[in-house]
């Protein structure tokens, strides 16, 4: 990415001091006006690995490197605001890892290697659990969410929480992307006035700013990969059931899922890896077929040669894909790499309006039941949160009518389960038949285009990652998806698309010389 070309350069020419009587420009997402770069900033878990194995680097130095990044860029400079929360034993975490490495125990890829989790995973630890809600503010957490555990058996190092859209978005429909009365307005690191989108903003955001390698977010609907595309990193939606939802404040179970986000497919892959397991509090990840994949081994960079992808007839206003400047470049790529793409006109699945008002029911539901999991906190029903927020507006007073709505909802099981199945069921056809009646290996569309609803409704896997940027110098992305459990598939196809890319360069002979 064009990050890591720039922070080489500035390494190598010798900046090293920011002048603070200077007026710091907005030099995102490096910001080397603000701070010196260092080689860490924006190097991959696999570089950090062979530094770390090397003995070049420690994990206590990588931590103290990247608190200082984020001292320098979260609530100063461009304010970023994509930390809500720093761990307080981030570094006694880290120098425990370096004891280990030093004597011989290997946890793993990630063994030694900073993570943000975003603030809804449970920590069993100081650091609060709060969807970004002040009224959640008091007694930590008493049990690791799942996910979390096995981060922490691999070696992670938590270093902190992300900041969110409050609630995951579902605080109220007209409130910012990125904002929560905790932790302020996430900002977009290529473009502070741009969108970050979704509610996973401070987890794409942080690892696009170079916070730290790897993140995890959560999606109900498009708050991983909207995200992900808008800072300009890779970001995994996993099929519904294969992580572990327990610990994790929730909107639906039918499609909350976490998901990694990373600046590289591979790093994805390894975090969703790490992830993976069998929890007993979530019954969900008992579907899961045939057990662990190493995700990592399967990538494969020549996968795109022979496989057939379709692509939606229409983008966003009826435009014909075909016309589309950035499908016509991408599409060029994907060709040359020995894909064959093929036009498909989804059906639509035409849920009409129920479809939020069956959320408000699920969050009211199941935010009862996980509340009833915390202890020492000022609120433990839905009701107590709308109470807080009335009586603590915050000078922006964005208001909460979703979680007035959501308190208000109801519908009888007879109806809920009608309207639930056909949703589910409707989005699930529409995917399964395009990839069946057109032989199709994958489906993709434009990260920033109309597909990404189907596959989270249906529960299904979805991949977003880099593909440039536009004319305005913000990030676009390609989107990858396709059925349940096809997500070592869909890995396999975005880093071959990610290595293409990267061969398709300026520096490299330009794609349309090898374009069909």
């Amino acid at each position: 990415m064009k990050t890591t070309a720039l922070l080489l350069a500035l390494v190598m020419g010798g900046l090293n001091c920011v002048h603070a009587d200077e007026e710091p420009e907005l030099d995102g997402p490096v910001f080397a006006s603000l701070i010196a770069p260092d080689p860490s900033d924006f190097a991959s878990t696999v570089q950090l690995q062979q530094r770390l194995a090397s003995g070049e680097l420690t994990s206590v130095a990588l931590v103290r490197q990247l608190l200082a990044r984020i001292e320098a860029l979260n609530k100063k400079g461009p304010r970023l605001n994509a930390v809500i929360e720093v761990n307080p034993d981030a570094l006694t975490i880290a120098a425990h890892m370096d004891k280990e490495r030093a004597e011989g125990r290997d946890l793993g890829p990630l063994h030694g290697v900073p993570v943000l989790v975003k603030d809804v995973f449970d920590t069993a630890d100081k650091m609060q659990t709060s969807a970004g809600s002040l009224a959640m503010v008091g007694q930590p957490a008493s049990k690791d969410a799942f996910v979390v555990q096995r981060l922490r058996a691999s070696g992670a190092i938590i270093l902190g929480k992300s900041n969110l859209s409050e609630w995951s978005n579902f605080r109220g429909r007209t409130i910012p992307h990125g904002w929560s009365g905790r932790g302020g307005q996430t900002r977009n690191p290529h473009n502070p006035d741009a969108t970050t989108c979704g509610s996973s903003s401070g987890s794409a955001a942080a690892v696009a700013a170079g916070f730290v390698p790897v993140s995890v977010g959560t999606e109900t609907n498009g708050s991983i990969i909207c995200p992900a595309f808008r800072n300009g990193v890779v970001g995994i939606r996993p099929t519904v059931g294969l992580l572990s939802r327990a610990g994790v404040i929730p909107i639906s179970s039918r499609q909350d899922t976490p998901g990694p986000m990373a600046r590289t497919v591979t790093d994805a892959a390894l975090l969703l890896s790490a992830m993976s397991g069998t929890d007993a509090r979530d019954t969900a990840t008992y579907q899961v077929p045939n057990g662990p994949v190493d995700y990592h081994a399967l990538l494969d960079r020549d996968s795109l040669r022979g496989a057939r992808l379709g692509y939606p007839l229409y983008g966003f206003g009826g435009v014909p894909m075909l016309t589309d400047p950035e499908f016509i470049r991408v599409g060029k790529i994907l060709k040359a790499a020995g894909a064959t793409l093929v036009p498909v006109l989804l059906a639509n699945p035409a849920e009409g309006a129920f479809t939020w008002p069956l959320l408000q029911l699920d969050f009211k539901r199941e935010l009862a039941v996980y509340l009833q999991t915390r202890s020492g906190l000022p609120v433990s029903t839905l009701s107590d949160i709308i109470a807080f927020n009335a009586s603590n507006p915050g000078e922006e007073n964005y208001g909460q009518g979703n979680l007035e709505q959501a308190q208000q909802q109801s519908f009888s099981q007879t109806s809920y389960f009608r309207m639930t199945s056909a949703l589910k069921n409707n989005n699930r056809m529409a995917i399964d038949n395009a990839l069946r009646n057109h032989s199709l290996d994958a489906l993709l569309d434009l990260s920033s285009g109309v597909l990404k609803s189907y596959g989270a409704r249906a529960g299904y896997p979805g991949i977003t990652v880099p593909s440039g940027f536009d004319e305005d110098g913000d990030p676009t992305g390609l989107y990858f998806f396709g059925t349940a459990w096809s997500e070592a598939s869909l890995l396999s196809f975005a880093y071959a698309f990610e290595q293409a890319l990267k061969d398709s360069s300026p520096a490299q002979p330009a794609p349309e010389a090898a374009a069909g």
